[in-house]
This record gives C-alpha cells, structure tokens and sequence, in this order.
C-alpha cells in the first residue's frame, strides 16, 4: 500500500488519536517515523480499556502496525506494554511470531508511563526534545484503540463511530462497553448497572487528567471512561479547586520543598519544568525572572505534582495550567530550540509505583476487573460534536429533517487544515444542526 493511499483512508475514517488529545491519526503516518509504538501503558488508575482491547484483539493490531510501518518505511514496531498485563502479554507474545518488525517493550508499572515522551524514553532511550513533538525523533506513537480503527478502516471499510468505555467507581457493575459516540453519560452509566453514589460526581477519563462532566455531557473520540465518585472524594475536591483559593495557599504554605520538582517526569527526563520555581514566583508575584513562568509551556499536566507529590496539598499543576493558558491566550509560543539536560541518574529511583498512586488517592476499593463486553449498544438519541480532535472542527453538511444510516458522514473535513470528518453512529433523523454538534434522534 502506498503512504497517501493509507492517509486517505484514515483520514475520511474519522480516526483520531483515541486517548489522549485526539491527533489526527493521518498526520502521524510520517517517512520521517523510523520507529512505531503502540501504546499500551494505559497508565491512569483503574482504566482497563487498552489492554483487554489488545487482548481480545491482538493479531488484528499487530497486522495493521505491520502493514503501517511497511508503508511509512519504519525498521521496527514496539509493543509498549506494561509486564503486569500478563494475559495482555500472552495474547501478543502469541501471535507476534507472524510478524518480522514487532518486538515487545515491556514497562514498569508506573505513573505516567503512557505519556508519550516517557514511553519514549522506557522504550527506545531516546529523549523528545522540550517542546518538540516524536516524529522529530523518528517515533510516531498510536494507542491500542487508535490502531484497532485504523484496522476497521482497512478491512471493513469502517469510520469511527463507536468508542470502548471503562466505566467504574461507585456504579453497581464495573464494565468495558462499546458505545455511540455522542451517546449521553447517564445512558452509558446505565450499562454498568447505575450509580450507587448518593451525591455522584462524573469524571471523562481517568482520576488524574480527566475533567468532572454532567450527565448530559456525551462521549466522543478521545473519552476512555467515566468513573463515579462521591463529592466528597479527595480527587475531586481536587478537580473543584478555585485558582484564587490555590494561589493564595500556595503563598501561605508553600516551603519550597522541591517534592513536585525531584518526582516530576518530565523534568527527571531533562525537561526545563519545575514545579516548586513555578510556584516560588508565581506565589511571590515577582517577574524578574519570566523563565518559570515560560517553562510551563513544557508542562505535560500528569498532574503527579499536586496529586501525590505535595505534602502540603497544594496545586501546581492547577495554577501551571492557569498560567500556560494566559500564556497562549496572549499570543506567547512555545519557547523552540531548547535542548534537554541529562536525563536524572535519580530518575529509576522516583518513577512513582501505580499501585502507591492509586492508594494515595483513595481509590483501591473501585480497582475491579471492569470485564470488555463487545455486546451492541443501542442508543435513542445522540449528539455528535463538530470538533472532537486536535485542528479544525468539522462543518456540518446534513440538516434538520435529513435521514442519515450509521456510518454516513455528516461532518466534512475543513478544507486545507488539519481537520477529520465526522459520521453518523446510529441510524436515525437529524433533529438539530449547529457548529457545534448535530443531534440525531433514532428511528
């Protein structure tokens, strides 16, 4: 297969990154990747998604990483896959024979291993410059489900419609489902049995990096969960922080310990990030000195900072969003050119345990198997957004009244951006169109 053909493909698919900030996957299929990883760190607390994906569909990936990096001109394909998913690891040592430029990278189980610059690293040893993205590398990064559409793509002529959900926490029945994308959280949550909270809170995605949703938010292309606490759970009291209120205990509390700083992954890889000088001037309300505040561009926001490495409770990663979002507001790049230190001989002693973090934040009783269900799920009403990618959103191009089939495109790609279409995931009539989402309503 020609590498514009496999492009066209992915792109009219739909298929964007699956788990993280949802990248058009047709712009990471690059000459320049001598290296292809799959992702399968899946490194957040309680998530199950990715590997019993990989499980249950191991030759499927494994062919189409194959035939990707065939078509790229990549040397060899790396199975980054934590050793502690042992019947994940089986189903790909099982099949792997089949295949010439497959090896297996197995990782350590910890916190965040599936950030892609640390997956780079625990892999390949080599270091992601600060600011710069893989393939400057020669690395191009796909996560499990991402490959597993492209996949579907190929071979059944498939776009993305559907999306594997963990759902967990206080729900009756921990599960993995496939769903509508746009079906509503509280018709997903209803998969697992319903919710046994008495004041529920819903977060999209894992405990550490996922935003707090209502029932009426609905899921997309890049959700991976959604996990049930009470509001009176730890983290999220963490996610409901105010940043006047995390400011001001930052300029009473902070001592300047450096704990956000030595565990920090990024800057134990080299990167010019460091958390406690963050806080240090932002709390004193000097600018003398503009490099912590510059240096938070080059934050990957994992959030282990305030999560689990302050002993003070504090924020810094809260208010380092803060600050890199009025930085971007304002017109302010992302500082080029800037080299990595050393990586830290500390680092192999403050890779932070997953077992350790998901115990600080209080979350071992909701650690359940969550079993994959590939069982069809029908839904009633869906609202699919416009833009659930990295890029231009998608322009509408159905309207109030029209009857559309799953699988139709209702969304086209911006013209000459970096932008993916949309497609219909049920059946149904459209019932509203906007530049934001279009609602279909089931036949």
């Amino acid at each position: 297969m020609e590498l514009k053909e496999l492009t066209q493909i992915v792109k009219q698919a739909g298929v964007a990154g699956a788990g993280g900030a949802g990248f058009p996957s047709y712009g990471k299929l690059d000459a320049r990747a001598k290296t292809i990883i799959l992702n399968c760190a899946e490194c957040e607390p309680l998530l199950r998604l990715h590997r019993q994906l990989l499980e249950v569909h191991a030759f499927e990936i494994l062919s189409t990483l194959e035939l990707m990096a065939k078509t790229v001109g990549a040397e060899k394909v790396i199975i980054g896959v934590k050793e502690a998913y042992t019947s994940t690891v089986e189903a790909v040592k099982a099949e792997m024979g089949s295949f010439s430029l497959i090896s297996l990278g197995l990782l350590p189980e910890i916190y965040p291993a599936g950030d892609e610059v640390v997956l780079i690293h625990e892999t390949t040893g080599k270091v992601v410059p600060p600011g710069s993205i893989p393939i400057e590398v020669g690395v191009a990064v796909f996560n499990v489900e991402t490959v597993y559409n492209i996949y579907q793509a190929l071979n059944h002529q498939m776009p993305v419609t559907k999306k594997y959900i963990t759902i967990t926490g206080e729900v009756a029945h921990p599960c993995t489902r496939i769903v509508p994308i746009g079906m509503k959280v509280e018709e997903v949550l209803k998969l697992a049995g319903g919710v046994t909270a008495k004041n529920p809170v819903y977060i999209m995605g894992g405990p550490m990096t996922g935003p707090i949703v209502g029932v009426h938010d609905v899921i997309t292309k890049t959700s991976n969960a959604i996990l049930v606490l009470e509001d009176t759970h730890p983290v999220v009291m963490k996610k409901k922080g105010n940043s006047q209120i995390n400011l001001k205990r930052a300029m009473a509390s902070c001592c300047q310990c450096q704990m956000c700083t030595d565990l920090c992954p990024r800057y134990l890889l080299g990167h010019p990030i460091e958390p406690h000088a963050f806080m240090r001037a932002a709390s004193s309300g000097t600018t003398q000195d503009l490099k912590p505040f510059l240096d938070t561009m080059f934050c990957v926001s994992c959030g282990l900072c305030e999560m689990y490495s302050c002993m003070q409770g504090l924020s810094p990663r809260s208010l380092i969003q803060d600050y890199k979002m009025g930085l971007r507001a304002k017109g302010v790049p992302v500082p080029k050119g800037v080299e990595a230190a050393p990586v830290k001989r500390e680092r192999e002693y403050r890779k932070v345990p997953l077992k350790r973090l998901q115990s600080r934040l209080g979350l071992d009783k909701y650690d359940s198997p969550a079993l994959l269900d590939e069982q069809e799920v029908t839904a009633k009403l869906v609202k699919i957004k416009l833009s659930q990618h990295i890029g231009a959103p998608a322009v509408a191009m159905v309207k109030v009244g029209d009857e559309v089939k799953a699988g139709q495109i209702i969304g086209q790609a911006k013209e000459n951006a970096l932008s993916l279409p949309v497609h219909a995931s049920i059946d149904g009539v459209v019932t509203d169109v906007n530049e934001k989402a279009v609602t279909i309503k089931a036949r």
